[in-house]
């Protein structure tokens, strides 16, 4: 349905043919098919998406079904195993956002590349519908066994949960997979509209900020897991707390004090956080050190 209307929108807004500068190349001649083309290849790296997904993170899987092997040994293997199979499993996906840049820019330079992102990105609704999947059936799970079900209904929400982090994973692989081709047409844009004629990795100002970008992802994501566990400490503490303060919680005769952990979770989402999200604003100021270079007349941008 998405191709059927990706397909009437290129024929309806675009002309038969288009002169397109292909970066380095000149202007090239394209057809309006070769920009639907370029829109297939979107979804066609959706798709592929949730294939890969699916076996690495898929109930009975060959993965999976590995990484429960070694999970009889001990935590440590199956730790192990779970990050091996993890990393394997970007091989592919890499490949596959490769394969979809070269082809979409192939058919109708960086407004393809630009396009199979949109094209990937008009299912959304359906995978944000999908990542929602996840959650519902953990709480039920949940609710299951706090209300003390039945044990084969926790089993039942159990084989639920394992097919919703399946959709969760799809969902991020979709994000993950759009982020991947939308990059190329903004950094493109960007050199279009700045002017200026390339980034020259050879200089020292432009490599250094290269991995201070690079560092960038890594830091935000070990301050925001150093945040959740440090707020969920605090929330394990005061639950203990209340349970040793206040008599009858488990009975159902004591009122637990809800309120205090709705409170630390709430500070901790706001003050924990800060660090986190003020990264983003140290970052462009160290990368403005170097922010402009003269080579032999030509301007050349630092990160």
């Amino acid at each position: 349905m998405v191709a059927a209307a990706c397909f009437g929108l290129v024929t309806w807004m675009l002309p038969a043919t288009m002169q397109m500068e292909f970066f380095g190349e000149g202007l090239q001649e394209i057809s309006s098919i070769r920009v639907f083309y370029a829109c297939l290849v979107g979804l066609v790296v959706g798709a592929g998406i949730s294939a890969f997904t699916e076996y690495y993170t898929g109930l009975g899987s060959k993965p999976i079904l590995k990484i429960v092997q070694q999970s009889s040994t001990g935590a440590g293997t199956n730790i192990i195993a779970g990050l091996a199979t993890g990393m394997i499993s970007t091989f592919s996906s890499v490949l596959l956002f490769a394969a979809a840049i070269w082809a979409s820019y192939a058919l109708a330079g960086f407004y393809g590349v630009a396009l199979a992102a949109s094209a990937m990105m008009a299912t959304t609704a359906m995978q944000l519908a999908i990542d929602a999947f996840g959650p519902i059936a953990d709480n039920a799970g949940g609710i299951a066994e706090m209300s003390e079900q039945d044990p084969i209904v926790r089993e039942r929400t159990d084989i639920l949960d394992a097919v919703g982090n399946t959709t969760a994973a799809t969902g991020k692989g979709f994000a993950i997979a759009s982020a991947a081709l939308t990059s190329l047409a903004l950094f493109a844009a960007y050199v279009t509209f700045t002017g200026i004629d390339g980034i020259n990795i050879f200089k020292a100002p432009v490599l250094a900020m290269l991995f201070v970008g690079g560092m960038v992802p890594v830091v935000f994501s070990a301050l925001a897991m150093n945040a959740v566990g440090k707020a969920a400490m605090e929330m394990v503490n005061e639950v203990v707390r209340q349970f040793k303060e206040i008599p009858g919680i488990m009975e159902g005769t004591g009122k637990p004090e809800y309120d205090k952990c709705v409170d630390i979770s709430t500070k901790a989402s706001l003050k924990e956080m800060m660090l986190t999200g003020n990264l983003n604003n140290w970052i462009p100021n160290i990368s403005s050190i170097g922010r402009k270079v003269s080579i032999s007349g030509q301007q050349y941008v630092s990160c």
